[in-house]
């Protein structure tokens, strides 16, 4: 019989691994908590449209990359979510959180995003984001936040080499003038570009300065910069950004041709990065997008975020070196020297595990050498042995697995003892 695979572009993340996605899980869920972000949780799939007026239709995750299927009652089609900032600000709209008085509202996401698209190192078709939303003010000094939120969490995690890319894509009003003179420009080009260039020109010239093509990246290396079209109030607002970066120390440089993948920005676009990563360059990225709020139906309100990979995080501290401290192993194993003695250990362990320690036993009537065999492969702190010596005089072995040093205990001290040591470790 043909054995079932797993599907291409996804993971298994098995045991003493996951531990490590446990590990950076916390640490993520912690620092929201430092910087007043409260966890939400949204649906896996979402209504296609959202994503099409939301991320914009002339993305590559719209247009290549969206898994979608037709809803079989209705006529809509659903789609598994390729990002999640859409389906926040739906959240968002949809119970009315502009109205709550704590604002802005800033919310945090940690799930499984799903894109199409070709897998490679640090890159799934079923991937892990970690991301945050501030919702409801236009306050440069948040969008510094949000990028020094991003950036403590890299360091936290013990990544060294890691610098901002900043820039600003202004607003709709600032593109507008800037789109004539970058369509001059394009277009002295236009049959020189690939053809997704070519297609961009027409619907959202900005994002042809977004192509990897290095062919492409020369012809438009003169391209107008849209910082040269900035209205005043939105120049001030980057320097703003750029003031509240520098008095944070952290280091970040101006990127002109940074413009995102998504057409929902406006104003602050960034990027973090790390040197010498290969194809994974590029760690985390977000931006403003002050209009969604109201495309997605609800009142104008102001919004920045970003999302990051944990794939991608996982695989930069592999790069550096960087050992995380998950600590692995039990904190008990009780071997059983006899039949008679299987029961009491049965209880023993339950006694141990509701006391807070971490403890398991023989299931496959092992004798004792292979049960302490057993103890080491598990890491175990302690092994506690119960034979009939133990069973008549109501005590337990217990065996400090490190120095081998042996000490009797009275069986209803156990649970106590082995806390009280285990603390102690701590």
């Amino acid at each position: 019989m043909t054995r079932i695979q797993i599907p291409r572009g996804t993971q298994d993340i098995m045991p003493g691994t996951v531990e490590l996605w446990q590990y950076v899980e916390a640490r993520a869920r912690d620092l929201s908590r430092r910087y007043n972000y409260q966890e939400i949780r949204t649906p896996l799939f979402e209504s296609t449209e959202l994503f099409q007026r939301g991320v914009g239709e002339t993305t590559d995750i719209v247009e290549k990359e969206m898994y979608s299927v037709s809803n079989p009652r209705s006529d809509d089609a659903l789609t598994l979510r390729p990002e999640g900032t859409a389906g926040v600000v739906r959240a968002y709209v949809e119970h009315k959180l502009y109205g709550q008085p704590n604002q802005p509202v800033k919310v945090y996401y940690l799930g499984p995003m799903f894109r199409h698209e070709r897998p490679q190192a640090g890159r799934y078709r079923q991937f892990v984001q970690f991301g945050v939303e501030a919702i409801g003010s236009s306050d440069p000094a948040i969008d510094a936040e949000v990028i020094a939120l991003a950036m403590r969490f890299y360091q936290e995690m013990g990544l060294t080499g890691l610098s901002v890319e900043l820039n600003s894509v202004g607003t709709l009003e600032d593109r507008a003038r800037h789109r004539e003179h970058l369509l001059a420009h394009l277009n002295g080009v236009r049959s020189e570009l690939c053809a997704d260039c070519q297609s961009r020109i027409d619907r959202n010239p900005l994002r042809v300065l977004d192509c990897k093509n290095e062919k492409c990246r020369t012809l438009t290396k003169d391209a107008p910069s849209i910082l040269d079209y900035l209205s005043d109030e939105s120049a001030a607002h980057f320097e703003a950004v750029k003031g509240y970066l520098s008095a944070l120390n952290i280091p970040y440089t101006v990127n002109p041709r940074l413009v995102r993948g998504l057409d929902y920005y406006t104003l602050t676009a960034f990027e973090i990065k790390m040197a010498e990563i290969g194809a994974v360059e590029t760690l985390c990225g977000g931006g403003r997008y002050n209009g969604l709020v109201a495309e997605l139906g609800g009142e104008d309100m102001p919004g920045i975020g970003f999302a990051l990979s944990i794939e991608r995080l996982l695989l930069a501290l592999a790069k550096q070196g960087v050992q995380l401290p998950v600590s692995g192993g039990i904190d008990c194993f009780v071997a059983i020297q006899t039949p008679d003695a299987k029961q009491e250990a049965f209880i023993l362990v339950d006694e141990l595990r509701r006391a807070g320690v971490s403890a398991d036993l023989d299931y496959l009537d092992r004798k004792m050498k292979a049960q302490f065999k057993q103890a080491d492969r598990l890491g175990a702190a302690y092994t506690a042995i119960i034979g009939e010596a133990e069973l008549a005089n109501g005590t337990v072995v217990l065996k400090e697995m490190a120095t081998g040093e042996q000490q009797e205990v009275k069986r209803d001290q156990v649970a106590a003892v082995l806390a009280e040591r285990l603390a102690a470790r701590a």
